[in-house]
């Protein structure tokens, strides 16, 4: 989840779904049938919405408030109204999905929640059969350009929100017919600094035997259109699937300013200026002459592929760098030299900036890595995964057992438990189809299970972690200390002074600990040194941080592609 939900009532409010009103009209409370034992609610679709049949995932939502609709205010952490799964297959018009007490629901069960009136929604999140070039055929859902986001996927089916009584207790029965069908993703218009990109994949569609885009947004620099005959160096900025500017950018000012103790709030978080003061460093004329790029790489099973080849997701990696980037140096005329490509990204992204720097050393010149997520999955947050049997619970003594956090305030709070996380992503999928981190991970990093889904690393609702998958991740340079450990006498020559990595002391993810770990590792390397950046923002410093403004990181690498390749980077 991470920065992909921040608020997905902000996120989604604005998208409107085909046929639907621009107000939501709620109808009155229905009265219910009574019986403890008939607690259900029955879901269907009409042939002229969907000619069926329909394999994938339904979704109920429960709100008591109607600030948004309903499925616009489940799914995210540390906050969601309680929502409930349940798989459908082959699903055919005019036929009733049950959704009762068995079901699994976050942040409770159905059986739990307190009787009275509610704001309901339905949902169904549609899957598709593909054909893999590995032999396996399986249920996924293809991104339709929204980063793997159910409540708005083009093409899934929802309901008018109800308003509706309910009483586990007592029983109940709720019809809810899915009435509308959400209709393609607006990609934003290009403009005179930005503009979009969307390929067809020649290798990830002959993985997946269908069509996988790839895609980028591409930041010009000043004076682009009038410097026919000049290249530019790139910058690649790894994160979250998005289509706004690779960093932030905002030709207009903010139409109120920021308060003095606004402002002191943000820069006590990071030193990252707004993204009118970018705008006003990158069109200025001292500024470094390069070209901002961020890819868009939505998987299957997460928004993002983590930039590496995977047995699960496909080859991303070489997709990348083989199709994509070649495309990009030719149609933007961006110097295809190594010492003129370099990385930054924070969280996933930073993670994936530190990771295409480590396992392609020579075709970058550098990584700004910020934040990254757990570059030593001996802290997979704070979770050993190589010593610890459970990644839930910590044995205290011979009858005690404590949670695990997840997720922390800056003042320590903790604010998420490694267990919650498990099971929110149990009610979001099955066969690691949630669309989330644990996701995430197991199909970047992890096996492919029998059934040609990714193998669990962790069971969801155990949390009893799977050491053979452990060792799988470790193994195939997913440990990203392991990996440099392992292949430092080869690669270490080429890495040397190209690593930079920035986090917080009180990481809301604890991704500062396993940064910890890599610092320890590449302090120790000989022949070369790793001659490596790190910095800790300190003290409570929280996921985000980062020491300097985008515009300073950007002559930082202005001055590394000059030192290495002089002359590249020009100022006018």
């Amino acid at each position: 989840m991470k920065n992909r939900s921040y608020s997905l009532a902000i996120l989604f409010a604005a998208t409107v779904v085909a046929g639907a009103m621009t107000s939501i009209a709620f109808a009155k409370p229905r009265s219910q049938t009574r019986g403890g034992a008939n607690t259900k609610f029955d879901i269907s679709y009409a042939a002229s919405l969907d000619r069926g049949p329909i394999t994938g995932r339904i979704f109920i939502v429960v709100s008591k408030n109607n600030s948004s609709e309903p499925r616009f205010q489940a799914g995210g952490y540390p906050r969601s109204v309680p929502f409930f799964g349940v798989d459908v297959n082959a699903l055919k018009p005019g036929e009733p999905a049950a959704l009762d007490a068995s079901a699994p629901g976050f942040p409770i069960n159905l059986s739990e929640l307190p009787a009275g009136d509610y704001y309901v929604q339905a949902v169904l999140n549609v899957y598709t059969e593909v054909h893999r070039k590995d032999g396996h055929v399986i249920w996924v859902h293809l991104d339709q350009w929204e980063g793997q986001h159910w409540q708005q996927s083009p093409g899934n089916l929802v309901s008018d929100v109800q308003r509706v009584h309910l009483d586990p207790a007592a029983g109940f029965n709720v019809t809810l017919t899915l009435s509308k069908k959400i209709p393609p993703v607006t990609v934003p218009p290009d403009t005179p600094w930005l503009e979009h990109v969307k390929m067809q994949s020649k290798m990830l569609s002959e993985f997946w035997g269908c069509p996988i885009y790839l895609g980028a947004t591409v930041l010009l620099p000043k004076g682009y259109e009038e410097n026919r005959a000049r290249s530019y160096p790139a910058i690649y900025v790894q994160g979250h699937f998005g289509l706004g500017p690779p960093l932030p950018f905002r030709e207009q000012a903010p139409p109120t300013p920021e308060t003095p103790e606004q402002r002191q709030a943000r820069l006590d978080r990071s030193a990252r200026e707004t993204p009118y003061e970018f705008y006003q460093s990158w069109t200025s004329d001292d500024f470094p002459r390069m070209i901002a790029v961020s890819f868009q790489h939505p998987t299957p099973y997460y928004d993002d592929s983590y930039a590496v080849n995977s047995v699960n997701n496909g080859p991303y990696a070489n997709a990348l760098l083989q199709e994509l980037i070649p495309y990009l140096e030719a149609q933007f005329r961006i110097s295809p030299q190594p010492s003129a490509r370099v990385l930054t990204g924070g969280s996933t992204g930073g993670w994936e900036a530190l990771a295409l720097q480590v396992q392609h050393p020579r075709f970058f010149s550098g990584t700004w890595a910020l934040y990254p997520d757990s570059v030593d999955l001996r802290r997979y947050q704070v979770v050993d995964i190589y010593r610890d049997e459970n990644a839930f619970e910590i044995p205290a003594g011979d009858w005690a057992h404590l949670d695990r956090p997840a997720l922390r305030s800056r003042d320590g709070q903790v604010t998420f438990t490694m267990r919650e996380l498990g099971r929110l992503e149990s009610v979001l999928g099955s066969k690691n189809r949630s669309g989330e981190d644990l996701a995430a991970y197991d199909a970047a990093w992890g096996p492919v299970g029998p059934d040609g889904y990714p193998r669990p690393l962790l069971d969801r609702l155990t949390g009893t972690i799977d050491k053979d998958v452990a060792a799988y991740m470790r193994d195939h340079g997913f440990d990203l200390r392991y990996y440099l450990e392992k292949n430092w006498a080869t690669i270490g020559r080429d890495l040397a002074g190209k690593i930079h990595v920035y986090v917080g002391d009180m990481d809301d993810y604890y991704y500062n600990l396993a940064v910890y770990l890599l610092d320890d590792f590449l302090k120790t390397t000989e022949g070369p040194p790793a001659a490596a950046t790190f910095e800790y923002g300190r003290p409570m410093k929280p996921h985000g941080w980062q020491p300097m403004t985008n515009a300073a990181m950007i002559r930082m690498m202005a001055s590394r592609i000059n030192q290495t390749a002089p002359g590249t980077v020009t100022f006018r």
